[in-house]
């Protein structure tokens, strides 16, 4: 790919503990295994998920010296959204793709960078305290009243971005954490998110099933991509695998062919 631009990835959810960052850091991962250049900038610059996993990532290699692809990765500093220009100038030259990872509250460098995404991503545990955030529900019928602030507020970046350059921007929420005790519930919010995208623009796609595995991945930087470094494969960590395979596929992101997912997955 390598054009002048990359194509930027945000990942965006003002509330916290949906996985955002751990899909970011697969996603980059898995992208840059695929065979594309890819770098990161983390937004959070309290808690620095994003660039904590990927330094674990980073340190691993050096420890193990072990065979891993690590995006190249900053922490904004300044705060400021003329410091989230430069750094996307920095960062971006020679990239294909570029992840964004944006606090878990209202930031306005954070809208700043949903404003200039080509690609949204807003992971949502599935349930309805999480789809509160972009839709209010009735409470008898269950049925999206109106849409929520939140999807407002990227209604309004989306056409934005459109009056800035002409650009359309793929709007992607991710019902994450996806339980299977409670399929009356799973149904109950999937038929409010169909109603729901219809309205504002967005696409539904899973996401990644509640696992411990995720927590373990952390301290050493490791993804389900690693297969080497990780040892022995459960049928728990196949099963993560494709759910991680299904959800990149679905972003439906340019140049990523069949090939290079095979490539990443294999």
């Amino acid at each position: 790919m390598s054009g002048e631009k990359p194509h930027i990835i945000v990942f965006a959810n003002e509330k916290g503990g949906s996985g955002k960052s751990t899909i970011a850091v697969h996603t980059a991962v898995a992208l840059a295994v695929s065979g594309h250049q890819v770098a990161a900038i983390d937004l959070d610059t309290r808690q620095q998920t994003l660039a904590r996993y990927l330094g674990n990532r980073a340190a691993t290699v050096k420890r193990r010296e072990a065979e891993l692809d690590v995006p190249s990765f900053a922490v904004l500093d300044p705060l400021t959204e003329a410091a989230l220009d430069a750094e996307i100038e920095r960062l971006g030259i020679g990239q294909d793709f570029l992840i964004i990872d944006t606090p878990g509250r209202d930031d306005p460098v954070a809208r700043a960078a949903i404003a200039r995404a080509d690609t949204i991503v807003t992971p949502i545990n599935d349930s309805f305290v999480d789809l509160d955030l972009i839709g209010q529900v009735d409470a008898e019928t269950f049925r999206v009243a109106k849409p929520s602030f939140y999807a407002e507020l990227i209604w309004d970046l989306r056409k934005q971005r459109a009056r800035a350059d002409g650009a359309t921007v793929d709007w992607v929420v991710l019902r994450n954490r996806l339980q299977h005790l409670d399929a009356h519930n799973m149904r109950r919010v999937g038929a409010a998110l169909a109603d729901l995208s219809k309205r504002v623009g967005f696409r539904t796609v899973p996401g990644l099933s509640e696992r411990v595995i995720y927590r373990e991945l952390f301290p050493k930087g490791l993804t389900l991509l690693d297969k080497k470094e990780l040892g022995g494969f459960s049928v728990s960590h196949v099963a993560a695998r494709q759910e991680l395979r299904e959800m990149i596929s679905a972003f439906a992101l340019p140049t990523l062919d069949l090939a290079q997912r095979e490539l990443a997955f294999g």
